[in-house]
């Protein structure tokens, strides 16, 4: 079976941007993949918030299809990060495994959702939830 690099045969109106990305945005977007896994690494999260708006704007890709696409980009970079800092001692069972569970279901009920909410409406969440970090982690 042939691996083909050309673009996909979906419409920009089904989330895609048929363009073929130039050589300097490949590597603009192997750069912002690079602070995406850092900030994910170094924070034990969050690289999403870089990630998600990274696909809508370098990509083109609608906000729904740009979410799914962060949650399946970020979650072999958590799972690395996790795995680091288990070697490295720093993860206690007890929250790891109550505080892991609640993740697991509201993940599972998130992406579910997902499916659901109006794209508008995404994009208000997403803002809304960034600014109201933004604004804790000052205070």
């Amino acid at each position: 079976m042939k691996s083909s690099l050309k673009p996909s045969k979906r419409s920009k109106s089904q989330g895609l941007d048929n363009s073929r990305p130039t050589f300097g945005k490949k590597i603009v977007l192997i750069l912002l993949g690079g602070m995406i896994g850092f900030l994910n690494g170094f924070f034990g999260g969050g690289g999403g918030m870089i990630c998600v708006p990274t696909l809508e704007k370098g990509l083109g890709l609608d906000n729904k299809r740009a979410h799914a696409t962060a949650i399946a980009v970020i979650f072999p970079l958590s799972l690395i990060s996790c795995a680091i800092y288990i070697f490295k001692g720093s993860i206690s069972s007890l929250p790891l495994l109550s505080v892991g569970l609640g993740v697991l279901v509201g993940g599972i009920g998130g992406s579910i959702a997902l499916k659901f909410i109006p794209s508008k409406a995404l994009r208000v969440i997403f803002a809304v939830i960034m600014l109201l970090g933004g604004i804790r982690l000052m205070f």
